[in-house]
């Protein structure tokens, strides 16, 4: 018991480490970067002086050497408090993140969901028919996925789902008679605006994650327990499912806890080219205004969840093997 609790601590620890790293060098990186907020709020108003632009710096913090605003910045952090926004109607920072976060945390898992709902499937039986016309198909269709970029694909359908031949809606979360329609009416004009992005999420994240699940099932088969279970004349779906099924999820688990920072990063493409006011787009727009404040509380937000993502991954991990919950003792 002590062990795990042992275990517990070092890695919440070892999480804790890794994300004063994150604020550290993401604080550090965008100061770097050309431009600042007050630089973009003045470059463009003619009548905006040198003396405008030192009273907006000292107002937003920057007239400060940088390890004193990025301690003043986690003073406020550990209250969850992410200040000011420095562009658009300047309201705090959480409050622009808590309207946006539902859609993107929404799309990702619902990508998530189905992405194991089709990925597992076809990786086990291509695992199961190793050679045949469905690994063999199951292998062209991986290559085009890893080849395809995300934002081609989606331009490409948009031009063809949206304007040859119009089935589909391609830009915004809503139509414009979205308050007039029912409840029903409403949920199916969601679903209608969402089936592109979400497709899109799910497309770049199939092909790897089949791959992978049918890879850690081949390896698994070819173990001597599912030989001996196979000499024993158990049924093929037996051996499959009740003895090579979990071992084979292993891997797969640790690469869905590594996916969730590709996802919060496709974020920021899939909802630019598609309109959508979630996350990702307001990261973008903050990252195009220097909104310093509004980058840092969306880094934040996603260093959180991909490090929690990790610890899932590894609480799941240990469900899924027994042997790592004994440290690995047989």
């Amino acid at each position: 018991m002590l062990d795990i609790a042992f275990k517990i601590a070092s890695k919440i620890a070892w999480v804790g480490v890794v994300f004063i790293g994150i604020t550290v060098i993401s604080f550090w990186v965008i100061h770097l970067a050309p431009g600042s907020p007050t630089d973009m709020q003045t470059t463009l108003n003619p009548k905006a002086t040198i003396e405008t632009r030192q009273k907006l710096e000292k107002l937003y913090g920057l007239d400060k050497p940088l390890y004193i605003q990025y301690g003043q910045w986690v003073s406020r952090m550990v209250r969850f408090d992410f200040g000011l926004s420095m562009s658009g109607d300047h309201r705090p920072v959480w409050e622009r993140i808590k309207e946006r976060l539902p859609l993107t945390f929404g799309m990702n898992v619902a990508s998530l969901f189905l992405t194991l709902l089709i990925a597992i499937p076809i990786g086990l039986y291509s695992a199961w028919k190793q050679g045949g016309w469905f690994d063999r198909g199951m292998t062209v269709f991986v290559f085009i996925g890893f080849a395809i970029p995300g934002f081609w694909l989606a331009l490409l359908l948009m031009l063809l789902l949206g304007i040859y031949y119009p089935i589909l809606p391609i830009s915004g979360l809503t139509s414009l008679d979205y308050a007039l329609l029912s409840p029903m009416g409403k949920f199916f004009d969601l679903a209608r605006h969402l089936t592109l992005p979400i497709f899109i999420y799910t497309f770049g994240s199939l092909a790897g994650m089949s791959r992978f699940m049918r890879s850690s099932m081949l390896e698994v088969l070819r173990q001597d327990y599912i030989t001996t279970a196979k000499a024993k004349g158990l049924p093929m779906r037996t051996v499959l499912f009740k003895h090579a099924f979990r071992n084979g999820l292993l891997p797969v688990i640790t690469l869905l806890g590594l996916s969730i920072p590709g996802l919060i990063g496709g974020s920021v493409i899939i909802e630019s080219i598609f309109a959508l006011p979630g996350l990702g787009q307001l990261f973008y727009n903050g990252v195009m205004s220097r909104d310093y404040s509004l980058i840092m509380g969306s880094l934040v937000l996603g260093a959180l969840l991909t490090l929690a993502g990790n610890l899932l991954a590894d609480v799941a991990y240990g469900f899924a093997d027994p042997r790592i919950r004994a440290g690995g003792k047989d």
